[in-house]
Formats: C-alpha cells, sequence, structure tokens
C-alpha cells in the first residue's frame, strides 16, 4: 500500500512523477554521455558534448533524489508497481550500468589517442603524410614479456611539400622495426604550422586521428582491445545483472528504488564520477582524487550498484 504523509493526492502524485520521469531522462543522457565517450578520444578537447550531458544526468539525478525525500518512504502502489514493470525497469538499470563501465574502460584504455600533442596538431589542421628518417636519435626498445614489441624513437622526418621539403622532429616515435635514415614511416603534422613537429606510432589509425571526428573502435590494435574490452565487461556486469533482476523479490526491489537514504548513495556516485571526470573531458589536468575517480569509475560504479542491491535478497 502506498504510504500516505502529510502532503495531498496531487503533491504525491506530482513526486512520484518527478521520481520516474527524472529517472527515464537520467538513463536517457547517461546513455547518450557514454555513446559520446566511448569516441570521444578521436576529437580534439574540450569533449563538450559528454560533459553536457553527464551534467544533465547529475542534474536528473538530483531532481529524483529530493522528490523521494519529499515523500518520505512512499511506495507507490498502481499499475507500474507490478512484478512487470519492476523487472523491466531493473534491467534496463543493469544495462546502463554495464554500459558506463564499458564506456569509461574505453575511454581509459583509449585515452593514449589525445593528449595536448595531438589536441595542438588537430587544432591546427593535422593531415597524414608519408615521411622519410634523416635522423634518428635515442632509440628504446619497447618490451612485452621480455619480448621486443616495437621501438620509441625520436626522429627528424622530410616531408615533401610543393616546392621542396618540411622537417618535422619526431620524439616518441613508434615503430614495429626499428628506424633508421631513409625509412618511410607516416607521420601526423599540421601543414599551417611544422613547429608543432609531427606524431608517429604505427599501433594507432592516424586518419582517424586527423580527422578529428567521433569514432568508437578505430580501425588499428588499440581499437580492436577496445572492442573486445568493451564485449567482456558488458557481459560481466549483464551477468550479474541478470542475477540481481530476476533473482530478488520484486516487492524489495521496489522499495529500494524508492528509499531515499539508498537512492542517496547512488546519486553521490553519479556526481562524484562527473566530477572525476569533468576536468578530463574539458582538456584539464585533473587533480589526484579526480583521476582516482575516473580510473576506478568503471568498477566503482557496478560495485556500488551491487552493494546497495543486496538488500533486495533479504
Amino acid at each position: 500500500m502506498e504510504k500516505r504523509g502529510k502532503d495531498g493526492a496531487p503533491v504525491r502524485a506530482g513526486l512520484v512523477w518527478t521520481v520516474r520521469l527524472g529517472a527515464s531522462a537520467g538513463w536517457v543522457s547517461t546513455a547518450v554521455a557514454c555513446v559520446w565517450l566511448l569516441g570521444a578520444t578521436a576529437m580534439v578537447r574540450p569533449w563538450v558534448q559528454p560533459f553536457v550531458w553527464g551534467a544533465v544526468a547529475v542534474g536528473c539525478a538530483v531532481v529524483r533524489l529530493v522528490a523521494l525525500w519529499r515523500l518520505r518512504g512512499a511506495v507507490p502502489d498502481d499499475e507500474f508497481s507490478d512484478e512487470f514493470w519492476v523487472k523491466g525497469r531493473t534491467g534496463l538499470l543493469w544495462l546502463l550500468v554495464a554500459f558506463v563501465s564499458g564506456a569509461m574502460f574505453v575511454a581509459l584504455l583509449t585515452s593514449s589517442n589525445s593528449g595536448e600533442k595531438l589536441d595542438s596538431l588537430r587544432e591546427a589542421g593535422a593531415e597524414v603524410s608519408t615521411a622519410t628518417v634523416v635522423e634518428r636519435g635515442s632509440v628504446r626498445e619497447e618490451l612485452s614479456d621480455d619480448v621486443v614489441k616495437g621501438y620509441a624513437s625520436r626522429l627528424v622526418v622530410s616531408v615533401p611539400v610543393p616546392g621542396g621539403a618540411e622537417r618535422l622532429t619526431v620524439r616518441g616515435a613508434y615503430t614495429y622495426e626499428k628506424p633508421g635514415k631513409g625509412t618511410e614511416v607516416d607521420v601526423l603534422w599540421a601543414r599551417s604550422d611544422p613547429g608543432l613537429g609531427g606524431y608517429v606510432n604505427e599501433t594507432k589509425d592516424l586518419d582517424t586521428l586527423a580527422v578529428n571526428r567521433w569514432k568508437a573502435f578505430q580501425d588499428d590494435e588499440l581499437g580492436n582491445a577496445a572492442l573486445f574490452s568493451f564485449v567482456l565487461v558488458m557481459f560481466v556486469w549483464l551477468f550479474l545483472g541478470a542475477v540481481f533482476t530476476f533473482s530478488p523479490d520484486h516487492g524489495e526491489v521496489q522499495k529500494l528504488a524508492w528509499s531515499a537514504p539508498f537512492q542517496t548513495v547512488r546519486t553521490a556516485l553519479t556526481a562524484a564520477m562527473f566530477w572525476g571526470w569533468a576536468p578530463i573531458l574539458l582538456g584539464h589536468e585533473p587533480n589526484v582524487p579526480q583521476m582516482l575517480c575516473a580510473a576506478g569509475g568503471f568498477v566503482l560504479v557496478p560495485l556500488t550498484y551491487l552493494g546497495t542491491s543486496i538488500r533486495g535478497f533479504n
């Protein structure tokens, strides 16, 4: 039965629908923010789209929470409170939790596709050209399990241009084979500002980085690894989400969904994730707590939802 407080029935009904609409709008805005996050590292920062949608999600969560506290624990008993709606809503929630976790992990994994160097080149109108190594400085072997996977070098390369050639300095150029004088490499550079130097990395899809356009799971080694990781993370949390969707009693799940204290924890988590990711999205340097929050978000989000769902098994 729905608990009655001193608020009148119209006020209670308004609060109930504020909670429901806030949850729906928050679900959609969070999903859109994470879709943008999946392919944001191919673009120059600031990444305004995921920042704006993330801010909308936080606002929806706060409005919903205020309405829940105003309801003082009242649990609605209407056509949207039966087992079908409760289980369906819970399943959609866990789908979102898994998607958020996967998107955060992919953004962290592909974070090397962004940074000040690439941002500067893309802002100056980056393009990809075939260059020739004319000087090679220091070379460092890149090892994995004591096996050489590639080389990081300091190079000076020559790029042909109408009327001559441009010389570019490339620091940390990653190649599979040790480069030498005369070796040809693909380089990302800006014709309008050769002083920025160049970017060489044979594990990257340089053409995608040059376009400066959203692209998830780019056509390179890192993109393939990101896709595999995304599917794996989604699978793990969706499996656990299915357990927490279909195993608990739907009445207990309904009480949890309308419990202001439990939802306060989840709202605080949403705000913390936005706070941690905000400087990264806007191209600023995060402080240590923000960095830890953003880096651990793909685990912290699902674990918090698991922790606040245990009561449904009681």
